[in-house]
């Protein structure tokens, strides 16, 4: 990235025409569409995108959430001069949308006052339709989470079918994958330097078509779209060979054919150097939305990140359901601690922060560093995980700089305290033989409540999600609430569970009902498995095959089955007894309904005194006629109580009798 010092201007980019004209400039290089609102902050990728773009010289403008069904709604910056850049927002536009169930989400926490209705279903698709109906022959460029998990063929949940790679459904010329700095200015430069964009092919990080492989080299071909979408074993084979190769030192080209057309995927881009990485962070955000939304009542994804600290990318924990691999990968790029403290600094002249800085981390908080000193030279093991099953002996554990950066922060005037809400791997703090971490993070930097992903307690759940055996949990919760006691605090930890993970069957929901029991835990929240483009699990999910090793994996599908399995989770709840009890009778442990101290439920039905028989409620009767037949049945038990001769109570020895006669008799 170079530095253009005449480009910067202390103020957001342009948005309309009039903008572009304040900065004296006749045609704009590149306009980025994008599905969000317009926040000039580093936790969006359009604000990086664009900054970064800036400071290689480049005029960009933005157009946020434009209306995709007037077509003049994407003309109105003009032209650019080198192309157009489309994502779909900091979300997939699906999961932004729908719920695990495919239910309509209420909120767009992206869009002004979270208005929801403000970008399509499959964004990314729709806005490069426009933009193509717009400018016949202008360059358009995908990118963003939601072209880069679809850039080969995939299972698509909420079509419950496979899909093309989205360059076709998009028409665009070329997908840029993963986090996009390096390779949008390298594009750029070729763009700006004559080479038109059909023959840029040859830059890492990014995927394009041709019609045929003659100036490919040196690739693998996957099975095509049409095999996959037939045949689920050749869809686990091909996403085998996808996974396998995302790693920018011994990753392959991809081929994967779709008819008489080639997507070509060259491996991924090479991560971004530390010094790289301050310089992106380093750029001058407005750290805000865009001040037109402050009349609509703001955009509520502010609220979170504003006062946080990214402080790495890239996660070498490889959880089966996280997309991170095909994305952001399994190398650690961190930010050197000066870089960190200045954005600190600048954090604290915020006329509203009040001395809390929320978060500090990223994908992983306590991953600051390379995994071992082989990925340097090799690059990820390709059939090899960091952590799972155990911690790899080549494994380079030590929270020691993570430690020294969080006393730092903590040490700037005007800071109160810094917390550290991004997610922590347990397994990896308890491979550290020191205790300091821990023992300073709940000293400092936990709220109250700590949140950690545990994701399921089943052994063979946890094989396929990739997570450690719970035996490593329980270490970490026993080791938790030690040092909490010994340092007077009284904190607790909040297990992030997710059910109907591939693997999961009813047996498997009861094993964590009977956890959460033993444990007194009740989840407010359950996070069902969301099937995205991209991940290991939704693969499973589709083909029932482990793609690892070929081996059947038994889904959870259906809608009362994944119901029952979230209700297991929740069986406390009066709303979930009926099925709760429908899974312990399918799963014959008929066992757990009853009146013992292991029991999930008690009976649906119990017999008064009188022989009646009346429905077990939340304190509530479905209708009047039980209600009265309850309120009668007291009342003759009240009478029956009261109405014992002085000599019988005395007889009976009983406290309670005496006081009502005495209660009683007063009343007479």
């Amino acid at each position: 990235m170079r530095v253009s010092e005449n480009m910067r201007i202390n103020d957001f980019l342009p948005i309309c025409n009039e903008d572009v004209k304040k900065r004296g400039w006749s045609q704009l290089d590149f306009i980025i569409v994008t599905g969000d609102a317009y926040v000039d902050h580093p936790s969006f990728g359009t604000a990086i995108i664009s900054r970064v773009l800036e400071d290689a010289g480049y005029k960009v403008g933005i157009i946020a959430q434009p209306d995709w069904k007037d077509v003049d709604d994407f003309k109105k910056l003009g032209r650019p001069k080198l192309g157009f850049l489309i994502n779909a927002g900091n979300l997939d536009s699906m999961v932004n949308h729908y719920t695990v169930s495919k239910k309509r989400r209420k909120q767009d926490l992206y869009a002004p006052a979270g208005k929801i209705g403000l970008r399509p279903d499959r964004a990314t698709i729709v806005y490069a339709n426009m933009v193509r109906q717009a400018y016949k022959k202008v360059s358009i460029i995908i990118g963003g989470i939601e072209a880069s998990l679809r850039r080969f063929a995939h299972y698509d949940y909420w079509n419950d079918k496979v899909r093309r790679s989205i360059l076709f459904d998009s028409e665009a010329d070329l997908l840029i994958f993963g986090m996009g700095e390096r390779q949008v200015v390298e594009v750029a430069d070729n763009l700006k330097n004559g080479l038109k964009i059909e023959y840029i092919r040859h830059i890492p990080g990014t995927c394009y078509k041709v019609d045929d492989l003659e100036e490919v080299y040196d690739y693998t071909q996957i099975p095509s779209f049409e095999e996959i979408s037939q045949d689920k074993i050749a869809y686990a084979k091909a996403f085998k060979i996808e996974y396998e190769e995302q790693d920018s030192i011994r990753g392959k080209v991809l081929v994967q054919k779709h008819k008489d057309t080639y997507v070509v995927q060259n491996p991924p881009a090479m991560p971004l150097s530390q010094i790289e990485l301050d310089r992106v962070y380093a750029l001058p955000y407005m750290r805000n939305y865009h001040p037109t939304y402050e009349k609509m009542g703001g955009i509520p994804a502010i609220k979170e990140v504003k006062h946080s600290i990214v402080s790495v990318r890239g996660c070498f924990g490889s959880c089966s359901f996280c997309a991170l691999t095909f994305h952001q990968g399994r190398v650690i790029q961190s930010r050197s601690q000066k870089s960190i403290i200045e954005e600190a600094q600048n954090i604290i002249k915020d006329k509203e922060f009040k001395g809390y800085i929320h978060d500090v981390g990223g994908p992983t908080a306590n991953f600051r560093h390379i995994a071992c000193e082989k990925q340097k030279k090799h690059g990820a093991c390709k059939n090899k995980q960091c952590l799972y099953p155990k911690p790899c002996k080549n494994l380079y554990v030590d929270h020691n700089e993570y430690l020294e950066l969080l006393r730092k922060l903590r040490k700037i005037e005007g800071v109160k305290k810094v917390f550290v809400r991004s997610g922590l791997r347990y397994d990896y703090i308890m491979a550290d033989k020191k205790d300091d971490f821990l023992k300073e993070l709940c000293t400092h930097h936990v709220s109250g409540q700590l949140k950690v992903a545990p994701e399921h307690v089943s052994p063979k759940v946890l094989d396929l999600m990739g997570k450690p055996r719970r035996d490593t949990y329980d270490q970490f919760v026993e080791k938790f609430y030690k040092i909490n006691e010994k340092i007077g605090k009284k904190q607790f930890l909040v297990p992030y569970l997710m059910s109907s993970h591939p693997g999961s069957d009813l047996n498997a929901a009861i094993d964590m009902a009977e956890y959460l029991r033993d444990i007194h835990y009740y989840p407010e929240q359950v996070q069902d498995f969301y099937p995205t483009p991209g991940t290991l699990s939704t693969s499973m999910f589709y083909t029932g095959l482990d793609p690892r090793n070929m081996k059947m994996v038994y889904v959870p599908k259906t809608r009362e089955e994944k119901a029952m399995q979230r209700a297991l989770l929740q069986y406390k709840s009066y709303k979930n007894y009926d099925l709760v009890k429908k899974a312990l009778i399918l799963a014959g442990r008929q066992d757990l309904i009853g009146y013992g101290p292991k029991c999930l439920i008690k009976p649906r039905e119990e017999n008064n005194q009188n022989g009646n028989v009346h429905k077990i409620t939340k304190g509530k009767y479905k209708d009047n006629e039980h209600k009265r037949s309850k309120n009668k049945h007291k009342k003759d038990d009240q009478k029956r109580r009261l109405h014992i001769t002085k000599e019988d109570a005395y007889k009976r020895g009983n406290r309670k009798d005496n006081k009502k006669m005495n209660e009683y008799t007063k009343r007479k």
